[in-house]
């Protein structure tokens, strides 16, 4: 039989002028598969096509070097964080020649573990192995999708890597909003009361805010890492009064950055405030935390208060609500409230069909 499965897909090898010839059908029903192979066999006869050569598949750095790099630079020049994603990452994949000089249908989870087993020796966290094995299983990903091999394997995410969970307390906010200096405290009261990206924050713009809307005005985020970071918030009277306060303070200008500072972009970044930062941590004596935490902070207090996971991932531009569900923790009277919500709409969810009295329950027994 020169039709044979391989996985869920066909695949057919014969002889041909003493050369063996071997294709994948890429189909999963067996009559498809077999017209793919007789009509490359009808071609070869009549000289229609040659002996398909197979394609040499490129090396780790070399995939890296001709298309990828080149690939990332030009489509997230908008984006220079993810850009930088891209970067650093494949400057740590290729600075291993273990791993660099595989061809890339040569790549395996040995290879893989060898890469990781040299990264950890260097006192490498867990979280920052991992984003680089996210870029090499997005490179992977990319070479089948333009081509380059068939199939990927599996790369698989170290565990125990630790996550922003630390939840600044009341009090904590306070003593650091009270230490910090401007525009750190002004940013980190926005953060801790919307729950912005603290990138998000930075690259709000007065096009997008409007003090009509809602109780106390509404801002627009139209930069984010994702598709569902675009979304509307309503502001709270903290947030409204700061900003109105940089908006009066700044001339009522209608458009342009509400965080104005003398960087590249023109607007805050995270190496503006880092010192700022660090001395209000250090004068109020609080614990440290990033101020990505205020963003979980906010986001916790949210779920706490009994948001349910889709408002919460709309809030919070979530894509996936799973993301919001691990803040999200029903009691045990949210619970049954909600049962009892369902009033009639089911059997079983009313007086009509509960469960016979215990009198009901004796007189059958009798």
């Amino acid at each position: 039989m020169s039709l044979y499965k391989r996985g869920d897909v066909y695949w057919y090898k014969f002889m041909w002028q003493g050369k063996l010839i071997r294709e994948s059908t890429k189909q999963g029903n067996d009559k498809v598969a077999r017209q793919i192979e007789s009509a490359h066999r009808t071609s070869l006869a009549k000289g229609e096509v040659g002996i398909r050569e197979k394609k040499v598949v490129p090396t780790l750095a070399g995939f890296v070097r001709g298309r990828l790099m080149p690939w990332a630079e030009s489509v997230f020049a908008a984006k220079p964080k993810t850009w930088l994603w891209y970067r650093n990452g494949m400057r740590r994949l290729l600075s291993f020649p273990a791993l660099a000089d595989l061809r890339l249908n040569e790549i395996t989870g040995e290879a893989v573990a060898s890469y990781v087993a040299h990264r950890q020796s260097g006192g490498l966290e867990v979280s920052s192995i991992n984003r680089e094995l996210q870029v090499l299983r997005r490179l992977l990903h990319l070479a089948v999708e333009w081509g380059a091999i068939s199939t990927a394997p599996k790369i698989r995410m170290l565990s125990g890597e630790r996550h922003r969970e630390r939840v600044v307390t009341p009090e904590e906010e306070a003593k650091y909003l009270a230490a910090a200096s401007e525009p750190l405290a002004s940013i980190a009261a926005v953060l801790a009361d919307t729950g912005l990206r603290p990138d998000e924050c930075f690259r709000l713009h007065w096009e997008a805010i409007t003090w009509l809307n809602g109780r106390y005005g509404t801002l627009l985020v139209t930069h984010g890492k994702t598709a569902a970071a675009r979304r509307v918030l309503p502001m709270t009277p903290r947030v409204r009064a700061i900003l109105e306060g940089c908006w009066e303070r700044d001339g009522k200008p209608a458009e342009g950055w509400v965080w104005t500072a003398p960087t590249r972009s023109g607007h805050v970044e995270s190496s503006s405030l880092k010192k700022q930062h660090r001395n209000a941590l250090t004068l109020s004596t609080v614990r440290p935390f990033v101020l990505y935490s205020l963003r979980h902070t906010f986001l916790t207090r949210l779920g706490e208060s009994g948001c349910d996971a889709w408002t919460l991932a709309r809030i919070a531009g979530h894509t996936n609500v799973s993301m919001s569900s691990r803040y999200v923790h029903p009691s045990e009277d949210a619970v049954l409230a909600a049962m009892s919500r369902l009033g009639g709409h089911k059997i079983g969810h009313n007086e009509k069909h509960a469960l016979p009295s215990a009198t009901g329950n004796s007189a059958l027994t009798r």
